[in-house]
Parts: structure tokens; sequence; C-alpha cells
């Protein structure tokens, strides 16, 4: 019988269901669907005496012409390993299915114990779930939450636990502001803590304290206190007047803190006492004090009323700081709150010492200790359910928008020229002469100074099947591509100019080229000691030891060069390298000379897991090229990728759906999804395995070939961008 199932797991759990513990594995494969296994049960196998009898057939009468008996003896040798290496297999297959039998208690899938140590560290369902959707395909098999595992965890919910990138960007901030929230939060002593922290930064001259509560019985006084301790000005306010009373009396003070009156999220009059906060003209920033050991309901009702309230008085609430860690069981519900609602975590309060007890937020510290105090879950009657992609509600709406802002963000810092490609999504739907005005201006910024230090030249040619060519693409000083290409039709004629130009406006100091330059273009490279690479045909001939070969003929006597781990067509694989001293000639030199020294590079692509060779590449570099030439290399053969995902991304923006859209818009936005597609596919380290896997989780799916799924997920995206921000308009641009 045949099996297909997601993973291993799956369709081992559909040969367990249908066959038996027993069943017996005959075969396994990936295919584009998922795992295809070819099992059959048990009692159906032959035994042993079978499989004797079939290898030592009953004596027959012999036939005509006589069978070589070594022909015989082959064929039994050749079954006897043939069955040798499926009884292996059905070893290992039968211990799979053991551990697979053993359920959720050995592990499950990656998926779930991913799950299940968000949930053990005290963090909701709904967190779980958005983050396990992002789920790199790097960890997607791995049998246990390693330190790899458990790197990539923290990072995934560090990110979405926003702080301060360091205190002074909220002490140097002058204005007034309120602490909020309910009664015995602990508002008075926090209050007196970041008092006294801005003391210690500012000096006491420029800060006052501000009560409104005149409810509890000695309230006054015992900020009063903190008052005098700190050598800072106290003034009452009562609850139903505006800041701006005060305002005439702390003249001078560029810091002013007020302590509010404690109210249950359920009382009416919290509505009220933002708004006298707000009252007149007076800006006061409201930060929301949360008690940590308070349970989770009542934590989201006091996050979800204050802010309602604070938006019904015309003001928000962005910022919270946490109190009473010290009494908490455990952080991760409070923090898991925050990272629902979008809130920005200030501080963290552990104690009653003042300014002690109160540190800066560090999500990563933060998420680091919640994930090293994991309880285990009570399996009877709490199991953490595997997150499904298929159907997302409308309360993971807020936790998609937030990925969305984050993969955008992502792409920003990662990418340079990013902000570039933006610009040119934002002329879509414009009229046409808008479009050409702001195109232009857009362009003749770009490359920025400092953003190319190099050129990737693409051919001068048309991609096959369409009109166009691709775009150029510069790189920065690091070798990454800038996310916004350059339009061939737009540079100047001349292979040498090109150059020139490129040197002289960008300082571009490397060329990587499809094809040796030309006489005037070579010279010129010569002259000026620029590093060059020329990705060209085996067909080159080129001089050896005196004689003129082909590269292809040439490649056996090349000597090995190591291998490096490098992606072709969106798949992991190997290229194995080789190089060979030659003299080259270039194209269309009429001057009398034996050429110039040169390093050929004969690189052979092989896939990674099967070792089959999936193609061959020829390169040339000058003999004295002053750098390490396999990041040239690697640029030139990944580059091979870029017009095919761009003609993807040109045939998916269709005028029809996106309006008005001139050609050479369309081609850069193209070009662009390509460049940032094939750079992503190809980045390994973690930072782009975590972007990779977030995009991929925004595009609802996984394609065989990476590359395309990004592209795909890229274009989503952008798309989806793009409707927010009319949406954010009401109507598009007219002029």
């Amino acid at each position: 019988m045949r099996f297909l199932g997601a993973n291993s797991r799956e369709a081992m759990r559909q040969v367990r269901a249908a066959l038996g513990d027993e069943a017996l594995i005959l075969a396994n494969r990936h295919t584009e669907q998922g795992v295809e296994i070819l099992a059959m049960a048990e009692s159906a196998a032959p035994t042993s005496s079978e499989v004797t009898s079939y290898k030592q057939p009953e004596p027959q009468v012999p036939p005509a012409r006589e069978v070589p008996v070594s022909t015989d003896q082959a064929q039994v040798q050749a079954f006897e390993a043939m069955s040798a290496r499926l009884l292996e297999e059905m070893r290992d297959m039968r211990a799979l299915l053991a551990r697979d039998r053993s359920g959720p208690e050995a592990g499950g899938t990656a998926g779930e114990q991913f799950v299940r140590a968000i949930l053990e560290a005290g963090f909701s369902q709904a967190l779980a779930e958005e983050v396990v959707a992002s789920l790199p395909e790097e960890l997607a098999d791995v049998e246990a939450l390693d330190e790899r595992a458990m790197a990539w965890l923290v990072r995934q919910l560090s990110k979405r636990l926003v702080g301060l990138d360091d205190e002074a960007a909220f002490m140097d901030r002058a204005g007034i502001v309120a602490l909020v929230g309910p009664t015995g939060v602990g508002k008075t002593t926090t209050t007196a803590k970041l008092t006294a922290r801005y003391v210690m930064r500012h000096g006491t001259r420029p800060v006052a304290l501000v009560t409104t509560d005149s409810f509890r019985i000695g309230a006054h006084e015992q900020l009063r206190i903190y008052s005098r301790l700190l050598d800072v000005p106290m003034y009452a306010l009562n609850a139903d007047q505006p800041v701006s009373d005060l305002l005439e009396r702390m003249k001078g003070k560029s810091c002013v803190l007020i302590d509010t009156v404690g109210m249950s999220q359920r009382d009416q009059r919290v509505i009220e006492q933002i708004g006298h906060l707000r009252g007149g003209n007076t800006s006061v920033r409201l930060v929301l004090l949360l008690n940590s050991a308070s349970q989770p309901e009542t934590l989201e009702e006091v996050v979800v009323r204050y802010r309602q309230a604070a938006q019904a008085a015309g003001g928000e609430i962005s910022d919270c700081i946490i109190t009473k860690l010290d009494e908490a069981g455990r952080l991760a519900p409070v923090l898991d709150i925050i990272m629902r609602h979008g809130l920005r975590l200030l501080f963290v309060s552990h104690g009653q010492r003042v300014p002690e007890d109160m540190a800066l937020a560090e999500p990563v510290s933060l998420i680091e200790q919640c994930l090293a105090n994991r309880v285990p879950l009570a399996r009877a009657t709490t199991s953490p359910t595997p997150p499904d992609n298929s159907s997302r509600g409308a309360g993971n709406l807020l936790g998609q928008g937030r990925r969305l802002a984050t993969v955008l963000l992502a792409l920003r810092e990662r990418l340079p020229a990013f902000d570039g490609l933006e610009a040119v999504w934002n002329l879509l739907g414009l009229p046409a002469s808008v479009q050409q005005q702001r195109f232009d201006a857009l362009l003749a910024d770009h490359p920025r100074a400092g953003q190319a230090h190099g050129m990737l030249w693409s051919e001068r040619r048309r991609v096959p099947g369409e009109h166009w060519a691709m775009p150029d693409v510069a790189l920065n000083a690091e070798g990454t591509w800038l996310a916004l290409p350059l339009l061939q039709h737009r540079q100047v004629a001349g292979q040498q100019a090109r150059l020139e130009s490129a040197l002289q406006h960008h300082d571009a100091g490397v060329h990587l080229m499809n094809g040796l330059p030309d006489a005037e273009a070579g010279d010129w490279l010569e002259r000026q000691g620029l590093s060059w690479c020329s990705q060209v045909r085996g067909s080159l001939r080129v001089a050896h030891a005196g004689e003129r070969h082909s590269l292809a003929a040439l490649e056996s006597m090349a000597e090995a060069a190591g291998q490096v781990r490098c992606r072709f067509r969106g798949a992991p694989a190997r290229l194995m390298l080789a190089a060979l001293p030659v003299e080259v000639n270039f194209k269309g030199s009429r001057r009398e000379r034996s050429g110039f020294d040169a390093q050929a590079w004969f690189g052979e692509v092989r896939d990674a897991e099967s070792g089959k060779a999936l193609a061959r590449r020829y390169w040339i570099v000058p003999a004295g090229l002053s750098r390490d030439p396999e990041p040239l290399l690697l640029a030139l053969l990944q580059a091979d990728v870029l017009p095919q995902l761009a003609r993807r991304a040109w045939q998916r923006l269709e005028p029809t759906e996106a309006g008005d859209l001139r050609g050479d818009v369309r081609l850069l936005m193209a070009s662009g999804l390509a460049t940032v597609a094939a750079h992503l596919d190809f980045a390994e380290d973690e930072a782009a395995m975590d972007l990779r896997a977030e995009l991929l989780g925004l595009g609802g799916g996984r394609r065989r070939r990476r590359d395309v799924a990004l592209l795909e997920s890229l274009l989503q995206l952008f798309l989806v961008r793009d409707a927010i921000r009319h949406l954010g308009l009401g109507e598009r641009e007219t002029g």
C-alpha cells in the first residue's frame, strides 16, 4: 500500500493506522507533496523458507543452450545484496515506528515540541501558534529542542517584546508622564523610582512630582516623603482638575511625573481621569502599570479597558511598566499580553527599594528567564495543539499585522536600498505623468553615496521570451545586493564608459560580468587595477603551457581548490572548485600580444544530498586579483537565477490588476523582488533563516523551490503593504 504524508511522521502514522504496528516498510522517498512510503502487512511478507526457495529453485530440465554458472551466481549475489538493504531499511523504519508510537512523550513533531515549550513557559496558545507558524525549514525536523532550536525560540519571542534601546531614550525626553493603572499596582513607588532616575541623570532642578490621589488616606504624605528625600517639589492636583492648571507653577520643569488615582479597570471614571490628565493643550504621556502577580484574565482586562479609556479621551497608551515581579509566580503571562497588544515595555520593578529595585526591560533576558522556568504540562488535561495555518480567525489579525510590520522592518534593516524599492512600489496606481516625474527623481539619487561598492553587470541581451533585459545590480561593501537594481537603458553606452561611470559616480571597484570584457574595457580594468571576475562558457579558448584549448578541455588539468556550500535552483548544493593558470585575449583585441595572465576557475555544482552533478560553470579572473575569488564566483553563480525570478514577478504584475503602470516601473518592481528573494534564499545567517520563515509563513505555504516561494511571499507582502497604504490615504493620489 502507498501512503503520502506532509512529513515522515505523518506518513508513518498512516502506515500504523492501516497496517498495524508490525508493518513492513518497503520503500520511502521525498516528493513535491511530502513523504511517500510503500508498506505491506507483516502477514503478507514471504517467510524465510519462501525466500530460500526463491533463491534456490527446484531443479529444472537444462535448457538447450547452457547458461554460464558465473551469470547465475551474479544474479543470486545481487538479490542477496538487495535483500540485505531491504532488511536494514525495515529495521530503521521499524525503529521510527517505535518512536512514533510513543507519541507526545517522545517529543512529537518539531512544531509540537516548540508549542509545548512555549505553553510550558506560561505563554498563550495563540502566541505559540503565531510563533510556530514561522518555523524555519532548517528546524522542521529536529528530534529535540537543542541549543540551536532554543536560540531560535528566544529570538522569535524576544523580537515580539518591544523595549527601550537604552534608558536615555526615555529619560532625556522632556515632558509630562502620568502613571496609570488599577489600585495597588504600585504607582506611587514606581513614580518615586522614576523620579530618582531622573534626578540622578538631570539633577533636581528640572524635575517635579504631581499627585492626583486624594482618595487614599496618607497618599499625599507618602509621595511627599519621597519628594523631600529626592529634593524635588511636589504638587497636588484634584482628580477633576486638568494638568494645565499647574503649568504656571511648574515653569522651568522639563520632567514632570504624575502619580494618579488607582482605579479598577471596570470603573467608569477611568475615562474621566484620563480626560482630565489630557485637558487643555498639555501633552501628557500615559504609561500603564501592570501587576505581574495578577491573573492573566485580569491583566487582559486591564490593558483592554485602559487603552479603550485613553482612546475615548483622545489619547493613547503605548508604554507600560511591569511591577511586583518579585511577587509573581510566572512572568510569561504578563509578557504574553504585552506582546499581543503591541505595548512597549519600559521598565521592570521587583521590590520596594527606591530606586534600586527597578531595571530597564531587556527582552532577551526576560524571555530566557521564562523559558528557563518551564513547568511540564498536565498531559491528562492539557496538550498542545499543533498550529493550523490554513484557517486563522479574526483574533489573529493583530498578530498577522505585527508580523507584516516586523518583516518589513527587518528587510529595511538588512537590505541596502530596500527603501528605494518601496518608493518605486509607491508609484503604483499614480497617473503615468506623475509616475514619470517621481521615478526620474528617485533614480537620479540611486545608488546613494557609499552604497555601491561593486557592480553585477547583467547580460546585454533580452531575457528569453520577454522584450526587456535584466537590470544590473549594485553590491555594497559586504557583497550584499542592493534591493533596487539599475535599468540598463538608463546607463551610458559602451562597456568601458559604464565601468568608468560606476567608478566615478559610485566608487565601484569590483565588477562581475557575464562574458569577458571587450578589449577597451579590459585594458581600462588592467590600468585601474580593479577587481573583476567574468563568468564564461566552456568553449572559450585560452592558452595553457603554450597551447590553446577550450576551457572544458583543460578541466581535467586543473588543481582542486576545495568545495563551498551554495544553493542552486532553490535547493542546497555543493560547488566543487578547481583552478588553472591561463592566458586569455580580450574580446575584439587588435593588438599584437600573447594575452594577459589570468586564473581559470572550474566549478561543478552537485546536489547536496545525492551528490548528483547538476551544472558546470567557468570563470576567468585576473592573475593578480587581490581578494579571495570565491565570493565573486558564488555571486555570479547565484545571479543565474535573477532573470528567471524577475520574469516570474513581471508576469505576476499584470497592468490590468495594478492599474496604470509604466513598463520601466514594472521592471524595477519585478527585478527588485527577484533580487531580494534570491538574496534571502542564499543567505545562511540566523537572521536570514528567521526572516525567510516569517516571509514563507505570511505567504501561506511552502514550495519545493524555496526561491520561488520567497518571491511569491514578497509579492504578497508588497501587495498587502500597498493596499494598507492606500487605505490610509483614503484615496489614490492624483498629482
